[in-house]
């Protein structure tokens, strides 16, 4: 059954309800225990009567909460970001890493570490270099005048390669016992740094980048038709791909520059929400914020439960997206659609 002959504002219930269920769920995932009522109990007296100081409440309010809620922010990010390129450049095998976001904002985190030796500064250094990256594969696009969409693609791929010989420069020439580890683990990506200050700032951009994409949604299936044809409607398709572009980058490298590195989020949502909705982006994109959301918490969950330390949530996405991938080629033949 396909969800886009369910009512549109049931659809969208369902978006909302789904990732606080995946929320709750997941207070409750953990070495340490808490049970349900004691949660509930917590969740219910946060305002008033709880006691700050002891283990339960740090447990689910400090530790739990402020990793599930960055978790769902930055997976319905890239899922967004990356729906909405496949849709801009007409292709279903692009996601917001290919226009170089993700390896900029690498080597503005590496560079951080690198320069003031902890990660109080990586952020801010990755968030930079991550829109950098997308402007200066924007600048390359320019120097053909023909097939902007191929051009950029290809820009980003060239802005990719330069910055991650940047991030293998600085990780020969890092500390092997302080910094390099320090860079190391934050390529692989992670949320077990989250916090409240830190949520509120990815929060801006990420807020940007995604209000703008929802508002340009019902344009996107315009320029997936093609240029001429939306232009005949009325619909500067330059204009409008620059804008998507530019929120896509601040949606993603306010992701990126929380998370660190971390691939595949945007190509496999996007394709498991389009076999399930259909291809109207109208529809398509807030299910793509919510699932991914959603699939990004349950692989954190995946990731601080499965074993005894914690695996990177690189590793994991890594490993559900390449066998995904392998299937996308074999359902498209190598082409550009299903």
């Amino acid at each position: 059954m396909k969800l886009y002959i369910i009512n549109r504002k049931l659809l969208y219930a369902l978006c909302i309800l789904f990732p606080v269920i995946v929320l709750f769920v997941s207070l409750f995932i953990g070495r340490y225990r808490v049970d349900m009522p004691e949660v509930l109990s917590i969740l219910g007296s946060a305002f008033s009567g709880a006691e700050r100081g002891d283990i339960p409440y740090t447990v689910i309010w400090e530790i739990r909460m402020p990793r599930a809620l960055m978790a769902l922010v930055v997976g319905g990010a890239l899922a967004v970001s990356g729906g909405a390129l496949q849709g801009v450049f007409r292709n279903p095998l692009v996601d917001s890493g290919m226009l170089g976001v993700s390896s900029g904002a690498g080597f503005g985190a590496c560079l951080a570490i690198l320069i003031f030796g902890n990660n109080a500064s990586a952020y801010m250094f990755a968030f930079i270099f991550g829109v950098l990256a997308v402007f200066l594969s924007y600048l390359i696009s320019k120097v053909y005048k023909s097939a902007p969409t191929i051009t950029l693609i290809l820009g980003g791929v060239i802005i990719s390669a330069i910055f991650n010989a940047l991030i293998s420069f600085t990780k020969y020439v890092a500390d092997p016992f302080e910094q390099l580890p320090a860079i190391t683990f934050w390529l692989m990506g992670s949320f077990a740094r989250a916090n409240y200050r830190d949520l509120a700032l990815a929060l801006i951009p990420i807020f940007l980048g995604i209000t703008g994409i929802m508002l340009l949604r019902w344009r996107i299936n315009l320029l997936s038709v093609g240029d001429r044809e939306a232009q005949t409607l009325g619909v500067n398709a330059k204009l409008c791909r620059i804008i998507l572009i530019i929120c896509t980058a601040l949606a993603t490298a306010g992701a990126v520059c929380m998370s660190g590195t971390i691939g595949w989020v945007g190509l496999i949502i996007p394709h498991i929400c389009r076999m399930l909705c259909g291809n109207d982006n109208r529809v398509l994109l807030p299910v793509n914020l919510s699932l991914g959301a959603c699939f990004m918490l349950i692989v954190d969950n995946l990731a601080r439960s499965l074993t005894g330390g914690e695996i990177p949530i690189g590793v994991l996405t890594a490993l559900i997206g390449g066998p995904f991938y392998i299937l996308l080629l074999s359902r498209t033949k190598g082409g550009g659609s299903w």
